[in-house]
């Protein structure tokens, strides 16, 4: 049957082509098409990873829901040196936010000062980055503050204007001083950028007596993918069941649900591109096989079964989607792997995007093998689904009707 099969797709080149065709546009499509979906999403993700939020974040229960003083972390050092013996952590950093009043000479906003490590910071996001104007923070624990571009503008402040800060220490004492600002940032993030500003955590902690004390620890991982398994292990190693630690998935609840509804559209609108694919092809094994009807009623005379015609398309339709598959996958796949490698720059948006100094104009492809397996295995199916009417069609006549039939 194979051998028959193969004379079969040779004899009918026209329709041979056209499903050979149609196969291997419609794997390559699908692999590129997936691969940028996907990669349009990673480059999101890591984006939003980059402007402040961690890959896992560890907080003292209640610190998320309600906060305050009487939910901060303590025994900050001894908790980072357990981290730094949990397999997949790259590195970390703890900070301290607190919220308080920012007052120029005339004007006043509520904001969210955070006291930081300059130096760890600079491996944690792109607030150095995103710096648009004077210097980013040094390190030298002067009360130098590191403000966004839309909050200065709410102050009505410039580079080493003063800024007074009014809040509450951490044991919830009155906290009061005199800041610098020494620079200003810009992430493209309005609510971020008008409503944050940064210090050097050595100072901070002098003024708000929260030496060894962090609103939460910010952790990187080596593997953005093992996120869930080195979740457990700091769970684990921490081993304290007032602590939370949490990922970038519940941190980012929002930013997820916008993914997976738009993965949905995505893969909605794919869809229907298959549903038109899989229709073409089973009006041409239609077409193809209701002009042999003649054909197969002289194979059922001479004593071919219902079955053994069915067979032979069965090898017809997976010959023809073989070869194209052979030759759509590993391209589809290149394309995406180049991409990966190399990603794609968004002609005249570079400029636009340096602006805001964090978000990157790279759309790169996601590269995934079993990604590739999937989308080539619903092509085969689809392939194989499209020859079922046909086959049904064939069986209803007899021999004889079949050899009669014009």
């Amino acid at each position: 049957m194979f051998f028959l099969a193969l004379k079969n797709i040779l004899f009918y080149k026209g329709r041979s082509i056209t499903t050979f065709a149609l196969t291997f546009f419609s794997t390559f499509s699908f692999i590129v098409y997936v691969a940028m979906m996907d990669g349009s999403h990673n480059s999101i993700l890591h984006n939003a990873l980059k402007v402040y939020v961690g890959a896992i974040e560890i907080y003292e229960k209640g610190y998320r829901e309600i906060g305050g003083n009487e939910y901060l972390l303590y025994n900050v050092h001894k908790k980072e040196e357990i981290l730094k013996n949990i397999e997949g952590v790259s590195s970390f950093t703890s900070r301290y936010e607190t919220y308080g009043l920012l007052s120029s000479d005339e004007y006043s906003s509520a904001a969210m000062v955070v006291g930081i490590n300059p130096t760890k910071e600079v491996q944690h996001s792109q607030l150095k980055n995103a710096l648009i104007l004077g210097e980013y923070l040094d390190g030298s624990a002067n009360n130098c503050l590191y403000v966004g571009s839309d909050l200065a503008k709410r102050l009505h402040v410039k580079l080493d204007s003063k800024v007074s800060f009014i809040g509450s220490a951490s044991d919830n004492s009155f906290a009061a001083d005199i800041f610098k600002v020494c620079g200003m940032f810009k992430t493209g993030a309005y609510e971020f950028d008008s409503s944050s500003a940064f210090i050097d955590r050595g100072y901070f902690d002098t003024l708000m007596l929260s030496e060894d004390m962090a609103s939460y620890i910010h952790v990187n991982v080596t593997d953005l993918s093992d996120v869930d398994l080195i979740q457990q292990k700091i769970q684990a190693a921490l081993d304290d069941p007032k602590l939370e630690v949490l990922t970038w998935k519940t941190l980012m609840a929002s930013m997820v649900e916008a993914m997976k509804v738009d993965s949905i559209f995505g893969y909605i609108s794919i869809s229907l591109f298959f549903v038109v694919i899989f229709f073409v092809i089973m009006i041409f094994s239609f077409i193809n096989a209701s002009s042999r009807l003649r054909e197969f009623g002289t194979l059922r005379a001479i004593g071919l079964s219902s079955a053994n015609i069915n067979v032979l398309l069965f090898y017809e339709i997976f010959i023809l989607s073989t070869l194209a598959i052979i030759l759509a996958a590993p391209l589809g796949a290149y394309v995406a792997y180049y991409f990966n490698a190399n990603p794609i720059i968004i002609e005249g948006m570079s400029e636009t995007y340096k602006e805001y100094g964090i978000v990157s104009d790279e759309l790169p492809l996601s590269f995934d093998l079993f990604t590739i397996a999937w989308n080539v295995g619903i092509v085969y199916l689809l392939n194989f689904l499209s020859i079922l009417y046909p086959m049904r069609f064939i069986n209803r006549f007899k021999p004889l009707e079949a050899l009669k039939h014009v």
